[in-house]
Parts: C-alpha cells; sequence; structure tokens
C-alpha cells in the first residue's frame, strides 16, 4: 500500500500557526520560527500557497510572492524529512507554478545546501550567472 500525500492550492486561513512551525522547525528553518506570529502573517500574505497533507498532516508547502502577471518569486518550497525523496517538492512546485503559465520572470533565492542545486534545476531553473551575462541577481539583507 503507498501512502497518499493530498497536494493543493491553500485556502485562507486553512494553516494554523502550530502547524507551520512545526514544519519549518523539521527542516529546521529557525529564522522563520523565532515569531510564530510573523510566520503564519508572511504565508497568509503570500500570492499563492501549496501544501502537501498526508492524513491531514501538514508535511510539505511552497509559496509565491508575485504580481500574477511578469514574475513570480519562490519564497519557500520545504518538505518534512520524513517524506522527503518521494516526488512531495517537485509536485508542490509543478502545482505552484501551474498559476504562473504566462508569467516570464521564475526567481528564487536559496542557501548553498548539498542537493538543492539538482532539485532545482531539474525543476528548470538556472543560477542567473550561468543563464546569461547579461543578468545580474542583487539582494540586500536586513
Amino acid at each position: 500500500s503507498s501512502v497518499v500525500i493530498e497536494v493543493a492550492v491553500a485556502s485562507a486561513g486553512s494553516l494554523t500557526r502550530e502547524e507551520l512551525v512545526s514544519l519549518y522547525r523539521a527542516e529546521p528553518w529557525t529564522a522563520y520560527t523565532q515569531d510564530p506570529d510573523r510566520l503564519l502573517r508572511a504565508v497568509s500574505a503570500s500570492h499563492r500557497v501549496v501544501t502537501a497533507r498526508q492524513d491531514g498532516r501538514l508535511v510539505g508547502l511552497a509559496r509565491t510572492l508575485s504580481d500574477g502577471e511578469t514574475i513570480a518569486y519562490l519564497q519557500d518550497i520545504l518538505v518534512d524529512p520524513q517524506v522527503q525523496r518521494a516526488g512531495v517538492g517537485r509536485r508542490l512546485a509543478q502545482v505552484l507554478f501551474d498559476a504562473y503559465g504566462r508569467v516570464r520572470q521564475h526567481v528564487l533565492l536559496t542557501d548553498a545546501h548539498p542537493g538543492q542545486r539538482a532539485f532545482y534545476e531539474d525543476l528548470g531553473f538556472t543560477e542567473v550567472h550561468e543563464h546569461t551575462p547579461q543578468l545580474r541577481a542583487f539582494v540586500r539583507l536586513g
């Protein structure tokens, strides 16, 4: 018997602070979990949120910041380590980006964790410096 994981667009208010903190801690993304109310507000304010649930338990999430027309920024994509390497991340990204077929720029900023490069390249992302010499990426962290 296979494990069923449901991937779907999240409706407003369908996520609780507790389940978000639990998922983000499982990664562990501690910068997000230091202020659980801020995390809930941030996820709630996202343009699009897609979740993965196993027997009702949140095991994955992906979200974008976007204007819906010209740019879609992949802010977070995370999967509980207990269900990683089963295609959940890929399914989250596919459902998330289904809404952005006409959008030219799909952007993300991530750390250099081993294995991430191959995952993002499999999703069609390319590091900016390898895409074209005419593109630059900048970030200002506060």
